[in-house]
């Protein structure tokens, strides 16, 4: 997005313009980046009204004002500046009245970030935003720094109840107001303070009327929804002049569990796949090498439950993610497709944590002949309340593409991927590649077994007398390289899943979801080799999926392959296992799971 332009949510999400006279009459300024939806339906459901900046002249109505919002930090400036915006939003923060700035909001209020060096931000904040390194003293990890991880008070001596606990909050970026490892004292400013691996950055400011979160309230379940109502209950006076004299830094998290590792928790991501059934109505469904009819009679479709009603029970069972994956009959015309658009919509007015949607998110014509691009698709999901697209068979025909014009010496990138035009106007991020491999298996007889495995594909072998994924007997004497598949596994492509996992990483995914024909609905157990190729092959987090069929083996993959987050969903769709066994497993395991402690 090259211009900052106020965008208003659907008319249908409007609020009723009214602003209660008990309460400060509260803005939400709205730059048209990503899923601010989710925040409105975050404060209707706290019992706040609010209104849109739609103009210059909002900027004097507003007795509280709440700047959301995700994107490059130069794009954020500039664009605040060619809005004309710029001296108004300036004018309104030094008039004293609050402000809450949300991700990039909290960002431009620093002087300078190394995403964007000659930018220049509001500057009330005296700092500079760096870029996480991607390996430390701790090890390597992965960026964007994505998922949930823990925020303390800054200062031991910090009075303030706007952040009530140490719970864990929804992150996802790749800069960040990092400390260095010299200093001793965090700047007067930060509020709270959060760990990524060796790096310790500031997570929340707050310094006079400014109050900023660098992770996402409106997702962080029942602890962001908290921190929102301190701050939004709060009297004006109050957020205007907040305590400054702060004398004792507190440096390390004061939860000791949480010294070691990277510092994010094991994310447990509930899968929906979405279709409709034989009389029109979407379910939920799951079947076995992705038939997902009844084969026992003539029922029909596999109905599982209903998937805004499910999606609410995971919630409120404690998952990190949603993942909603589209395989109904209306993708090919997406923006045409509103049942799945209306399923996000009111999936994102109850479930207060990450959505992601799948499915249709390609380059389109409607059956009226209207050219729909991949980036309009994504946007769409993003206004009804997504906060990431996966793209699946796209990914695989664009890195072909990449891989071929590598070869010729040409540059590799072209800018017209919907993976690239999709991160690039809304971040990395917002854009997760669904791989589907599957094993090709070779004779691994000595002593030339090796060259049965073309050239281009060696670096994805595995041999099966060193795999730690359980197989079967028969393997044993064999090895295997992952190819990959398209159009739900039934066509294979001349490319393996390590240089798929690569060339998407080069074209701006922010995530991989990394499943498995050989493993899906097995219950055996997630392919640990498979995932730790990949997850040693990229920088990017990685989603395990395929083959769970017990909470020992969620702890199994992440304690083998050190992967960011494990999905499934038959097992939960069926009540073979629940959200609650697989975080107490793991906990159990040493291994950090999400506090949600707090009821709202």
């Amino acid at each position: 997005m090259s211009d900052w332009t106020v965008l208003p949510v659907p008319e249908v999400d409007q609020p009723n313009g009214h602003a209660s006279s008990s309460k400060s009459r509260l803005y939400i300024l709205d730059y048209g980046a990503g899923n601010v939806r989710s925040l409105a339906n975050s404060i209707r459901k706290l019992g706040y009204d609010f209104e849109w900046i739609k103009d210059a002249s909002d900027f004097d109505k507003a007795e509280k004002l709440i700047f959301p919002g995700v994107g490059a930090f130069g794009q954020a400036t500039a664009s605040l500046s060619t809005s004309g915006l710029l001296p108004h939003l300036q004018r309104y923060i030094s008039s004293g009245r609050p402000y809450f700035g949300i991700c990039i909001g909290m960002q431009v209020l620093f002087e300078t970030s190394a995403e964007s060096p000659s930018a220049q931000g509001l500057g009330i904040l005296p700092y500079k935003i760096q870029k996480f390194k991607s390996s430390d003293e701790r090890g390597r990890k992965s960026v964007p720094h994505m998922g949930w991880n823990s925020a303390w008070k800054a200062w031991s001596d910090d009075s303030s109840e706007l952040l009530a606990s140490s719970e864990d909050f929804y992150f996802v970026h790749s800069y960040a107001a990092t400390l260095p490892s010299t200093e001793t004292r965090p700047p007067p400013f930060a509020h709270t303070l959060s760990r990524y691996g060796g790096e310790t950055f500031i997570s929340s400011v707050r310094k006079g009327n400014v109050f900023g979160t660098q992770f996402h309230p409106e997702k962080s379940g029942p602890a962001g929804l908290d921190l929102l109502k301190r701050w939004l209950q709060a009297p004006a006076s109050s957020l205007a002049s907040p305590s400054e004299t702060y004398s004792q830094p507190q440096l390390q998290s004061p939860d000791t569990s949480r010294s070691s590792g990277t510092g994010l928790t094991n994310r447990i991501v509930a899968c929906l796949d979405v279709r409709s059934n034989d009389a029109g109505d979407l379910v939920v469904t799951k079947g076995d090498q992705y038939d997902v009819r009844e084969k026992t009679d003539d029922r029909g479709v596999r109905n599982l439950g209903k998937p805004v009603e499910l999606a609410r029970r995971y919630y409120e069972d404690g998952a990190d993610e949603i993942c909603f994956l589209n395989i109904t009959s209306f993708r090919s015309s997406a923006l045409q497709d509103q049942p799945m658009l209306e399923v996000v919509k009111a999936a994102a007015e109850t479930v207060f944590v990450p959505l992601t949607i799948g499915g249709g998110i390609k380059d389109t014509v409607d059956p009226d002949g209207t050219p729909r691009s991949a980036l309009e698709v994504a946007g769409a999901y993003f206004r009804s309340g997504a906060d990431k697209v996966s793209i699946g068979s796209d990914a695989v025909i664009a890195v072909e593409e990449l891989l071929a014009r590598r070869a010729k010496g040409e540059p590799p990138l072209t800018g017209k991927t919907a993976i690239e035009t999709i991160s690039e106007g809304y971040g990395s991020q917002a854009v997760v590649v669904s791989i589907d491999p599957k094993r090709v298996y070779v004779d691994a007889t000595p002593p030339n077994w090796i060259e049965s495995v073309p050239d281009s594909h060696r670096a994805c072998v595995v041999e099966g007398s060193k795999s730690t994924t359980r197989t079967r007997d028969e393997e044993q004497g064999k090895a295997w390289w992952y190819q990959c598949t398209v159009s739900g596994g039934r066509a294979v492509r001349d490319i393996d899943a390590v240089q798929l996992a690569q060339g998407v990483e080069q074209l701006g995914a922010g995530e991989i979801l990394l499943n498995s024909i050989d493993r899906d609905g097995s219950g055996k157990g997630f392919d640990l080799d498979l995932v730790r190729l990949i997850r040693q092959a990229v920088s990017i987090p990685v989603v395990a999926s395929s083959g769970a069929g017990s909470s020992e083996d969620f702890v199994e993959v992440f304690k083998a392959t050190g992967v960011e987050a494990g999905l499934a969903a038959g097992i939960f769709h069926r009540k073979e296992v629940g959200i609650d066994e697989v975080k107490d497993a793991l906990r159990n395991n040493g291994q950090a799971v999400r506090q949600c402690g707090i009821d709202i």
